[in-house]
């Protein structure tokens, strides 16, 4: 799971029934100095994901989403997804841990 910052919206001229009910976004992944400032701005250089959203997540929203085959579990049958939104972040606390110094 990883976690990004909703940037855009992607539109379809052809859906499969399996789609219905949700939306398409264009998110950019968050990198680990965002996460540990707490912000998402500014937005990395690099590749975004196209996650498909049931859950009513918006432009602008921070969410947590899965990659992959765990994707296509929230999907009853063959349903072609690369990345799925699992949950809309309210807050975020991330502490990563402290460096070991060797003696």
């Amino acid at each position: 799971m990883r976690i990004g910052h909703v940037i855009g919206r992607v539109t379809l001229n052809h859906g499969v029934d399996s789609y219905q009910g949700g939306r398409f976004f264009l998110v950019m992944p968050a990198t680990k100095e965002q996460l540990r400032r707490d912000t998402l701005e500014p937005l990395p250089k690099g590749d975004s994901v196209i996650v498909y959203d049931d859950l009513g997540a918006t432009i602008g929203d921070r969410i947590a989403f899965s990659e992959g085959g765990e994707a296509s579990q929230a999907f009853k049958g063959d349903t072609p997804v690369d990345a799925y939104n699992c949950m809309i972040l309210d807050n975020l606390h991330y502490m990563p841990p402290a460096k070991e110094i060797a003696v």
